[in-house]
């Protein structure tokens, strides 16, 4: 507790509010307390939860368009700053979340698609047949490409997808498609970046390694008139961070595209995967503005040295444009007390089940509760449903512990998960089996509609005939 308070040891505090008023700058975007009761984005959540119940599933849509435009102008704004002649251009990683109210969300704004398999192929296809794209969006194809992933891009580049740009992640799977088409090829190459020094490996599995790449292209590219490499694509599996590892392998890619644009006059863009990092603490801290700048001057310092044209620059943001639109609510069902240290709250659902990242790879997100803010704190365990013993939660990004005010005899203490909005539906196997067979949350959607609040409710609670019948029963 005493490093939790530090700054602040003068202070007695024994509410919730205080405790959270003490370490953060609170209130703050996304989040504010209205007579002892939390609101998201404007959002009564508990006037929410009381009509629809927990656990609940929530989508807040316009928090796409919101983190698509910020990350859009401050491109444009360093641009401009910057004098970089070249272009800027948005993808959505439609793997972060596929719901078609997801991507057509994003799609509303004016960005292009990145797609990782076969089925994702068919998506685009869908949302061309409703006219959320054109011919003319860019189509990035990345990950590693089996027959029907390879079918189904030719699909696109033969029915007149202009901007379909797959990403060569192999070097055999250049063959894939000059053995199955005669169609004019734009392509990427991956490049295999090194990983940080405490992964278990050393180079990325994905990719080509950057010693081979311009070999390669003189080999299989260079004197074939049917393809054309325009794209370098660049990725870090950490994402992008302020770190000696980033800065070094953004570079390498810099030089490779400085080299290869000098036999290469094609190429014109360089991909930057690997997505800006979301809000996982109320003390969450990232110079955006700051990265972007450093990102297009070394950019452009680099080519301006080396004589080379600036190339387009690309960036491929899932979690970004995503998860700061999720949350989950649960509701507390009992506290046991196990022992003299440790109380577990129990809550109506598996975060296994509905949120996998965290037991899968640890993650933290903004956890708050609904209600009770006047009351005391106290540190506490959360339990799920099931039987598993790692379905838990018991710490938070800032702090190896866990505090949340104490449940009194009247109304049920309701607790949220925020800004989970990437990854964990289809991780969790959404309208699937379940572990334990506890069902999936009821799904509710609100966009904002001529300044008013929309809501919508996309799946009910899953029921035992939906599992079962997955189950063969």
């Amino acid at each position: 507790m005493r490093e939790f308070l530090s700054f602040k040891k003068h202070r007695v505090v024994n509410r919730y509010i205080d405790l959270i008023a003490q370490t953060f700058d609170f209130p703050q975007e996304g989040f504010d307390v209205k007579k002892g009761q939390l609101y998201f984005n404007d959002i009564p959540l508990m006037d929410l939860v009381k009509k629809n119940g927990t656990p609940l599933r929530l989508s807040y849509l316009p928090k796409i368009s919101d983190n698509i435009n910020k990350a859009k102008n401050i491109f444009s704004k360093v641009f401009k700053e910057l004098n970089y002649p070249s272009k800027y251009h948005y993808s959505y990683c439609t793997k972060s979340s596929h719901f078609s109210f997801i991507v057509k969300k994003a799609l509303e704004n004016g960005v292009h698609l990145e797609l990782s398999s076969a089925f994702d192929v068919d998506l685009a296809l869908k949302l061309y047949d409703q006219k959320h794209i054109t011919k003319d969006t860019y189509i990035i194809c990345n990950g590693f490409k089996r027959e029907a992933y390879v079918t189904n891009i030719i699909k696109l580049l033969e029915q007149g997808f202009k901007n379909v740009i797959p990403i060569i992640d192999t070097k055999e799977e250049l063959k894939e498609f000059t053995s199955n088409t005669n169609a004019k090829l734009n392509i990427g190459i991956r490049i295999a970046s090194e990983e940080e020094p405490d992964y278990e490996f050393y180079t990325s599995r994905l990719g080509i390694n950057a010693k081979d790449i311009i070999p390669f292209y003189k080999e299989h590219i260079q004197a074939n008139s049917n393809i054309k490499l325009n794209m370098l694509h660049f990725f870090i599996s950490t994402g992008i961070k302020d770190d000696a590892n980033y800065w070094s392998e953004l570079n390498k890619t810099i030089d490779l595209y400085c080299q290869l644009k000098k036999l290469c006059p094609e190429l014109n863009a360089i991909n930057i995967g690997g997505g800006f990092p979301i809000r996982n603490s109320l003390g969450f801290d990232y110079d955006y503005e700051y990265i972007v700048k450093e990102i297009v001057s070394q950019i452009q310092s680099k080519c301006n040295n080396k004589k080379v044209p600036c190339p387009d620059i690309f960036t491929e943001f899932g979690n970004y444009t995503v998860g700061e639109s999720g949350a989950l609510f649960f509701k507390v069902l009992r506290q046991k007390k196990q022992n003299d240290n440790e109380t577990w709250n129990m809550i109506d659902g598996s975060l296994m089940n509905s949120l996998p990242d965290t037991w899968g790879m640890n993650v933290r997100y903004i956890l708050l509760p609904l209600n009770h803010w006047e009351n005391e704190y106290e540190r506490v365990n959360i339990g799920g449903l099931s039987c598993d013993g790692q379905d838990y939660y018991n710490s938070e990004v800032h702090l190896n512990q866990l505090y949340l005010p104490k449940i009194t005899n009247g109304e049920p203490l309701y607790v949220g998960f925020f800004h989970t909005g990437a990854y964990q539906e289809a991780l969790g196997g959404f309208g699937g089996i379940k572990h334990c067979l506890i069902p999936d949350p009821k799904y509710v959607v609100i966009d904002k509609q001529n300044g008013k609040l929309t809501t919508k409710i996309f799946a009910e609670e899953q029921t035992a005939n939906s599992m079962l019948n997955h189950l063969g029963y």
